[in-house]
């Protein structure tokens, strides 16, 4: 019988609640984001709520390949961020489990989930998306829902202008009405006026009822006036009514566009259709280009000299197409050499103007006939493209969710942070980086700059050495991320050292030789000054690269510093040990590598561009390492003084 181990239990358990939560989160929010992309094809339509619940529905399911990933990627990272934070990883590994072993069942689950995504991505997303986009076209072929405002013209009737001044929102009522009737066209415009009026729609939701009161309308009687046009009067008709109505098409219903057009196209297509069409159009693609080619070979003017000179005359060679200095042969054989230019120039003004005419005719239509083709070739080369993309995507889902588990789950054991702040700030910085990646990369194989494998896996390629790295990393240990060591190496950096921390020790078991260590500290202390007197501050460009950066002497003064320090450590006296900490810990004698031979510090030193921010830096750190060699001789000189009275008193 198959037992599951408490340990992989207990990670399924913290893993699971957090994905469900964290995909809930991720879902909800690019669906926000979808609704402010599409806000104004609802607002103002009289939609349902059960078509706003649909639509959402199908929305929901479409983005679940947007949400999934970073989802993955915050659950990941919150998972085991909160183990690092509440010393349950830590526990684990003294227990003696590695990192992969501790990963392995969520390794199961995620394979799991990433067999689960490519099928969703393959059947349930071209249903959902051919559902949804028909749904959001028929949404936008609804006529807004009508609300005339007060005090301005309202032109979302179609042929229709209409202006109230003011509304009774209790009654309905419609206060000085005027209305721009233009559907005939502009030459045929009726004025219509009244005092009051009300709006409603017919019972089928396909005309609308405008019911006016005390009014008179104006209209032009253009069309129907006879003679020429200008010179007689155009006759208007004025009309004054106590009640008048008029039937206005407009059609209110939401009616659903067929499905069948976004079925064809590559959103709607699954992983077979979309190989099915990929083959048999660049099949047809191929074909078109060699008919083409073939095309463009037979017109050519060596071609069609070469197919005109069989059977021809001399003179009639001589006036077909070919190219200037020609030599072909007649029907007996003799050799025909044909100068264009001399034939061009032979002619008259007229004629010569008669054939730079013709010859343009013939080049705008061969150029136009080519654009044609070639528009009608790119745009059956974008539908290849498209649904090669398409394919492409059912598979990049599945490996980005793998690759965003290797990162989350790795960075949240380096940076051991738990909870909603610190991984959402990261989920969120590298999920942008992700998408923008992944959105170059579309781009890019969609309009045929790259191949489509190669823009679809981009963002793949990108972040697998990522997750690569940051699990090596996290399974040795690595303090990369560790704040403290970039911080420290900052304070390094602008010479602010790391205090040394002395303390008194309970058991001393070798008391310190005072005698013997005073002249060590007064050599120390005339060692620090003889080489603030000989290291200056500023060194020769190249003199600094022959020595390859390399400082011996501050190396000696730290090792002896040191080994002082270590004896000293060992005292009983509270003021020495407190003044041990006025040490700096010394760092920065070596501005290049030890091991640099002379000829190649001063090759590196001659390649300007390099060589020049490298002396700069090592000339900041020869000024930190001269302050640290001050306090050093300050410092030993105050311990010789101390070491002097604690003598003389004893």
């Amino acid at each position: 019988m198959l037992k599951i181990k408490r340990l992989y239990t207990f990670i399924q358990q913290t893993f699971l609640p957090l994905f469900i939560m964290t995909f809930g989160i991720c879902l909800f929010i690019v669906l926000m984001q979808f609704l402010w992309r599409y806000i104004d094809d609802m607002v103002g339509k009289g939609l349902g709520i059960s078509v706003l619940g649909e639509m959402l529905f199908y929305a929901a399911l479409g983005l679940v390949p947007t949400a999934l990933p970073l989802a993955i990627l915050l659950a990941s990272l919150m998972t085991f961020g909160n183990l690092g934070e509440r010393l349950e990883l830590l526990a684990m590994k003294s227990a003696g489990v590695s990192l992969i072993h501790i990963m392995r069942p969520l390794i199961i689950t995620l394979c799991l989930i990433c067999i689960g995504a490519f099928f969703f991505q393959n059947n349930v997303t071209p249903v959902a998306q051919v559902k949804l986009y028909t749904l959001l076209y028929s949404m936008r072929q609804k006529s807004p829902e009508l609300d005339i405002p007060e005090g301005v013209f309202y032109g979302e009737i179609e042929g229709y202008n209409v202006y109230v001044k003011e509304k009774d929102k209790e009654t309905g009522l419609l206060k000085d009405v005027m209305i721009y009737d233009h559907s005939d066209g502009f030459n045929n415009v009726r004025v219509i006026v009244a005092d009051s009026g009300r709006l409603k729609t017919s019972a089928d939701k396909l005309f609308l009822v405008l019911s006016l009161f005390n009014g008179e309308s104006f209209e032009n009687l253009k069309s129907q006036s006879a003679g020429p046009k200008g010179k007689a009067a155009v006759p208007y008709r004025r009309e004054s009514f106590s009640t008048k109505d008029i039937l206005i098409e407009f059609d209110a219903n939401f009616n659903r566009t067929d499905e069948s057009y976004m079925q064809n196209q590559y959103i709607g297509k699954k992983l077979n259709d979309l190989q099915t069409f990929i083959d048999s159009t660049s099949v047809k693609l191929d074909s078109i280009k060699a008919i083409n080619a073939k095309n463009v070979y037979e017109a050519s003017y060596k071609r069609t000299f070469s197919n005109a000179k069989k059977g021809n005359s001399r003179q009639e060679l001589k006036d077909s197409a070919a190219p200037a200095d020609t030599v072909a042969t007649d029907t007996v054989g003799e050799p025909i050499v044909i100068d264009f230019d001399s034939i061009y120039q032979a002619q008259t003004p007229s004629g010569q103007a008669a054939l730079l005419v013709r010859a343009k005719s013939n080049i705008e239509a061969v150029k136009a006939d080519y654009y044609f083709k070639a528009a009608t070739l790119g745009d059956e080369a974008y539908k290849v493209r498209r649904h090669l993309t398409e394919w492409h995507k059912k598979f990049t889902l599945s490996f980005a969710c793998m690759v965003f588990f290797f990162i989350g789950a790795p960075l949240g054991a380096i940076i051991r942070k738990g909870g909603l702040g610190m991984p959402v700030v990261i989920s969120v910085i590298l999920f942008i980086f992700y998408y923008i990646i992944d959105n170059i990369g579309f781009k890019m194989a969609r309009d045929g700059v790259w191949q489509a494998w190669e823009g679809m896996w981009l963002s793949s390629a990108v972040l697998a050495p990522l997750g690569i790295f940051l699990t090596y990393k996290a399974v040795n240990d690595s303090v990369i991320l560790n704040a403290d060591t970039y911080l420290n190496a900052i304070k390094n950096f602008i010479g602010k050292r790391s205090g040394r921390k002395v303390e008194k020790k309970e058991v001393i078991i070798y008391t310190p030789d005072y005698a013997a260590l005073l002249p060590r500290l007064e050599q120390l202390a005339d060692g620090c000054a003889t080489y603030l007197a000989g290291h200056k501050r500023w060194l020769n460009y190249i003199t600094f690269w022959k020595q390859g950066g390399k400082d011996h002497t501050a190396e000696k003064l730290a090792d002896e510093m040191e080994k002082i320090i270590e004896e000293l450590a060992n005292s009983d006296q509270n003021l020495i040990l407190n003044k041990l900490m006025d040490y700096p810990v010394i760092s920065g004698y070596n501005q290049l590598n030890a091991n640099l031979k002379d000829n190649v510090g001063l090759a590196l030193g001659i390649f300007f561009p390099i060589g020049l921010p490298i002396y700069l830096l090592a000339t900041y750190q020869r000024k930190l390492l001269r302050h640290d060699i001050q306090v050093v001789q300050k410092t030993s000189h105050e311990l010789e003084d101390m070491i002097k009275n604690l003598e003389t008193k004893n």
